[in-house]
């Protein structure tokens, strides 16, 4: 069995005919006989039934065929694989996220990727994770950073990083000046500003709430995590938020964040994109290079801040000890 063999199996499956095989492969119809009845005589099994001027596919024909298109795919992507790695990449990527990833993964990864690929062009959109999901089946995405799970059919996940999620207050409010880590307790009765309800985020939310018997006040449901950190510094409630969104206004002063007690309240970010085609080299560089930049985000209030931001810190440190 060779692979022009396959190849003359997938075109008789394919026209229905011997003859109109050999027209499309351009070799006569006699040609094609003598091969199909070699792979017969090799595998002592007929591989199509002649019906009237059609012909009709056995199971080890069909056997064949499967095994046909599966080689044949693994060789157009090896080959283009070998083109892509031997070019520098280009063309365009579109890339959606939510509002949390856009505003503090994002930038940093795509700073990172374009000093990596300089010709490659990136347009991103934001927006709700159903939104962005059709943007993703439509092909009008090639690759999403969304939160996890996902689970619908004819798209495939790949987990990337995981955010703790911290409660978030204005300086100075008394749960400020509990015991740390807070006894979820201690939450009863607080007005809360709130991811909204259907996010993935909301979710692992309400399952704490549940867990711990606790029926939250919810001032304000929003998807918008500036809107949520600049209430809460107006002192009209307190949230839950993933770390990295408040780490900045953690370190000047403008909010206080605790853990609270029990297991750890995180949510999952991973990638996400069609099943079932070759993933292109740029959307591969581009999964690559966030999983290089991970140790710079600040990913949980035990992660060390970016190095740029070092100095500032030193410098207030210093400040305050004079």
């Amino acid at each position: 069995m060779d692979l022009r063999q396959l190849e003359i199996i997938r075109a008789i499956a394919e026209t229905g005919s011997f003859t109109r095989a050999g027209a499309r492969l351009h070799v006569s119809q006699s040609a094609i006989s003598r091969q199909i009845l070699l792979l017969e005589e090799e595998l002592k099994e007929p591989l199509f039934l002649r019906v009237g001027r059609q012909v009709q596919i056995t199971p080890a024909g069909e056997a064949l065929l499967q095994l046909s298109h599966r080689m044949f795919a693994d060789i157009r992507e090896t080959c283009a694989s070998i083109v892509d790695n031997q070019k520098t990449l280009s063309g365009t990527v579109n890339l959606v996220g939510g509002m949390t990833v856009c505003l503090y993964v994002f930038p940093r990864l795509l700073k990172e990727f374009r000093r990596l690929h300089p010709d490659v062009d990136i347009k991103i959109a934001t927006g709700g994770t159903q939104r962005l999901l059709r943007r993703i089946r439509s092909g009008r995405a090639d690759l999403g950073l969304l939160t996890l799970p996902i689970t619908e059919p004819g798209l495939t996940t790949v987990s990337a990083l995981r955010e703790e999620l911290m409660l978030v207050m204005p300086p100075g409010h008394p749960l400020e000046r509990a015991k740390h880590p807070l006894d979820p307790a201690a939450l009863v009765g607080e007005p809360f500003i709130i991811f909204e309800p259907g996010s993935n985020t909301r979710r692992v939310l309400d399952a704490f709430f549940l867990r711990e018997q606790i029926q939250p006040k919810f001032v304000t449901e929003t998807e918008n995590v500036e809107i949520m950190k600049a209430m809460v510094a107006s002192g009209l409630g307190i949230t839950i938020v993933p770390f990295q969104s408040v780490a900045q206004e953690a370190r000047n002063g403008t909010v206080s964040v605790a853990r609270i007690r029990g297991p750890q309240l995180v949510r999952e970010t991973g990638w996400v994109y069609r099943t079932g085609e070759r993933v292109p080299r740029a959307v591969q560089e581009m999964m690559a290079t966030l999983t290089r930049i991970l140790p710079q985000l600040q990913l949980s209030a035990d992660s060390r801040p970016p190095i740029d931001a070092a100095p500032a810190i030193a410098a207030r440190r210093r400040q305050k000890s004079g």
